[in-house]
């Protein structure tokens, strides 16, 4: 038995435990060292022999199915996202393909919250002035009886709205898949995409990216939103047009920004860039301890429990048959 592992933390000590996991159950375990996401070259030549993909965000296209030995049983998403895995390529080729919703969701939901309280309040420049030698004075914003809007009420969706509901916030959502029992047992308003972006002071994006999500945040949405609200973006890039989004913030229309996510990454050059209340962080809402260690014995356990044959509950094509 032959499994890939590209995700980069299998290979630092916080994810010593997951790491022994596979390794235990593998006559060879295969690692990516080049400290970056898999280009589908790398990954076609890698997957060569292999029977388990634990996979990371490598680029895993149709390309690299069709290129995958007949061995390959199972790609076992290390996190939520998939957006980078051709899963109709997987299906045609009887791959299993296994995500880990939940894991990482309290990391992520607490990094969209301090993104709204830091944008709130303007912590950053703040910070920075009291370490140059300035005493700056200004008013900032409360959370207490302002709207948030969670768009995309998934594991992540649902954890950040308790947690704006403990601040006194309401909330209201749009998910296309609503959960209305969440919703009527926390008190959370269930609203169309429009309804939404337009009533909330706050709105907070929990959205895979896709074709029919890129840019659901334009100008003409953000026309739509209350003069001076703060737009957070913890989930994919892509969803926001970004140029349109800094154009909102330079007129005022938009009273700031705080975003974890970006259509190009690395962010190396913006017009978000320099503007007030614009908070940027380098796509590490799932990086704290406890997520990093949740997703990756979740991540081996799915590609573990494909491989001996058992059932498994986050199966996300149950189609696919070999």
């Amino acid at each position: 038995m032959k499994i890939l592992v590209t995700p980069n933390s299998f290979l630092k000590p916080i994810n010593a435990e997951a790491k022994a996991a596979v390794e235990a159950f593998a006559d060879e375990v295969v690692y990516n060292t080049t400290g970056k996401p898999l280009q589908p070259a790398q990954l076609i030549e890698m997957l060569q022999g292999v029977d388990g993909f634990v996979a990371g965000v490598d680029y895993i296209t149709e390309e690299v199915i069709n290129g995958a030995p007949d061995s390959l049983k199972v790609i076992s998403r290390y996190g939520v996202g998939t957006d980078r895995v051709d899963i109709p390529a997987c299906t045609r080729r009887g791959i299993y393909v296994t995500n880990t919703p939940g894991a990482n969701a309290p990391a992520v939901a607490e990094l969209a919250f301090a993104l709204m309280l830091s944008v709130a309040r303007d912590l950053p420049r703040l910070s920075n002035g009291v370490q140059n030698g300035e005493w700056i004075t200004e008013n900032g914003m409360e959370l207490k009886g302002k709207t948030l809007g969670v768009i995309g009420m998934g594991a992540i969706g649902k954890t950040l709205a308790t947690r704006a509901l403990a601040f006194e916030m309401n909330v209201c959502a749009y998910d296309p898949y609503f959960d209305d029992a969440f919703a009527a047992q926390h008190g959370i308003v269930k609203k169309d995409l429009v309804g939404a972006v337009a009533e909330s002071d706050f709105v907070s994006l929990h959205l895979p990216f896709s074709d029919e999500t890129r840019n659901i945040i334009d100008a003409k949405m953000i026309g739509r939103m209350k003069q001076g609200a703060v737009i957070i973006n913890a989930s994919r890039g892509g969803l926001i047009d970004e140029d349109a989004a800094a154009a909102a913030v330079k007129s005022g229309k938009l009273g700031g920004l705080g975003l974890d996510a970006f259509e190009q990454e690395p962010l190396t050059d913006s017009p978000l860039f320099g503007l007030p209340r614009v908070i940027l962080s380098p796509h590490m809402g799932g990086h704290t301890n406890e997520a990093i260690q949740n997703m990756g014995k979740m991540s081996v356990q799915n590609c573990i429990d494909i491989l001996e044959g058992k059932d498994n509950r986050f199966i996300l094509n149950k189609e696919a048959k070999r």
